[in-house]
């Protein structure tokens, strides 16, 4: 297939066109493409960046200078004990960027500058980098171990963000992105950054949290407004009674939404809930409207072939074949419908279920707020011993016996759960996430009797 040579930096057509909203006022593409010059020519020798910058329009900036300056961009989804010096042994030509005061221990570091502003109607040309060239380097979650670096070239992040772009009808369309979700994770990265950036729209440059900040955020920015959360995040926001201005549709990812949920919050804010599909490994693959059925339309371009219970990604934008990590059920048309994960798969005395699928059971019990079934490691005395499911959950007004009862209505006696653990919330981190390592802190905190007063 034959791919054009370079791509511009932005898609936008006019340098006084506004790319970004911050606390500060407007900032047009001029000054944007002012700023990443200025950025590269002040950034000390560095082969690799590592951009951990919160404001999304400072990481922006740094995202572009190291195009600019050929500077790969490293992006893990998480800054633990052991990512730093990890990052540093496999790139000790790294520098860290940074716009507050996170501690980097020995890497390098590069506090963001002030920039000055760009000079009205100053002339600037717009950059074109290389299709080829490695734009960023992603790392899965390490939810199921080391997080894995994946590359990505700069043709096939600006491709993926067309095929999305044209998707969700937004290409050449005025139009507002909030995020609620980290840039540096490959979501937040391809749908609140990239996005913009190859369908001439703009961005907020926060990251609300909660659901009053979402709405301040919102009222911050010029409609039409597209809010991309995950469904941890709309959960809460539906049990607010926070009021939205204008939403012209949600765009959600990270976990599985259940169609109740988007349809209550469709009813509520009168704007469609649609669901992005994608790893690390690949990009964005497939979209649906939660509420049109479970059925996942792949992005233009790409392709599934199956082989028993696997399944590949190619074609588009992918620019190698990719392996599901999930359960796809393919129907006509090449579409597909989601099963779980395959490493949520749950057998029992000889049944098998997936942990999403229970969870998306408990989940929909009235007065639920949040929960999570955990599969522990089998430490039963003898071969005839029986795993036995862990719930946490967040339903301060059911009682136990009630919820047991319930359970009992929606799934199999065999992975009915013991112990059920009531907690007032779960430690999901900022995707919305849940890690094994997470739950298994929280059963083993349950098993040794630690914080037994915040359960029942």
């Amino acid at each position: 297939m034959v791919r054009d040579a370079a791509h511009p930096l932005l898609s936008h057509t006019r340098l006084d066109a506004v790319l970004a909203w911050t606390a500060n006022g407007p900032r047009t593409v001029r000054q944007f493409i002012v700023d990443a010059h200025e950025l590269a020519a002040s950034l000390p020798p560095a082969g690799h960046l590592l951009n951990i910058c919160k404001d999304r329009y400072r990481f922006a900036v740094g995202f572009a200078a190291g195009l600019l300056d050929a500077r790969v961009s490293l992006q893990p989804t998480t800054l633990l004990a052991d990512t730093l010096p990890r990052l540093r042994a496999d790139y000790p030509d790294v520098v860290c960027l940074t716009d507050d005061n996170t501690d980097t221990r020995d890497l390098p570091q590069y506090d963001f500058p002030t920039l000055p502003d760009a000079r009205a109607g100053e002339r600037v040309d717009m950059p074109m980098i290389r299709a080829e060239q490695v734009a960023a380097i992603l790392f899965t979650s390490g939810s199921t171990g080391l997080p894995q670096p994946h590359p990505r070239s700069w043709g096939s992040l600006v491709r993926g963000a067309q095929a999305q772009s044209a998707r969700l009808g937004l290409r050449g369309q005025a139009h507002t992105i909030v995020g609620t979700v980290p840039v540096q994770h490959s979501y937040g990265f391809e749908s609140t950054l990239l996005l913009p950036m190859q369908s001439q729209g703009s961005f907020w440059s926060g990251q609300p949290f909660y659901p009053q900040d979402f709405a301040i955020a919102l009222i911050a920015v010029p409609a039409p407004r597209m809010l991309v959360t995950t469904p941890h995040h709309l959960a809460v926001l539906l049990a607010s009674d926070v009021a939205l201005p204008p939403v012209a549709r949600f765009l959600l990812a990270t976990a599985p939404l259940s169609d109740a949920l988007a349809r209550r919050a469709e009813q509520r804010f009168g704007a469609p809930v649609h669901e992005i599909y994608g790893s690390t490994e690949s990009g964005h693959v497939a979209s649906r409207r939660t509420t049109d059925g479970p059925e996942w339309r792949p992005l233009d371009g790409v392709m599934l072939d199956a082989k028993g219970d696997d399944v590949w990604f190619h074609g588009g934008h992918i620019e190698r074949r990719v392996a599901s990590a999930d359960l796809l059920q393919l129907s006509g048309g090449g579409q597909f419908i989601l099963r779980g994960r395959k490493a949520d798969l749950v057998n029992i005395a000889g049944k098998r279920t997936s942990l999403d699928y229970l969870n998306h059971q408990v989940c929909a019990i009235a007065g639920v707020r949040d929960a999570a079934f955990f599969l522990p490691e089998d430490t039963g005395t003898s071969d005839l011993a029986v795993t036995r499911l862990a719930l946490f959950v967040v339903a301060p007004e059911l009682s136990v016996s009630t919820l047991v009862g319930e359970l009992r209505q929606r799934i199999d006696p065999v992975f009915m759960p013991n112990p059920i653990v009531a907690l007032t919330e779960l430690p999901r981190n900022a995707m919305g996430k849940l890690p094994r390592s997470s739950l298994q802190a929280l059963h083993a905190e349950y098993r040794s009797g630690v914080g037994a007063d915040e359960r029942r």
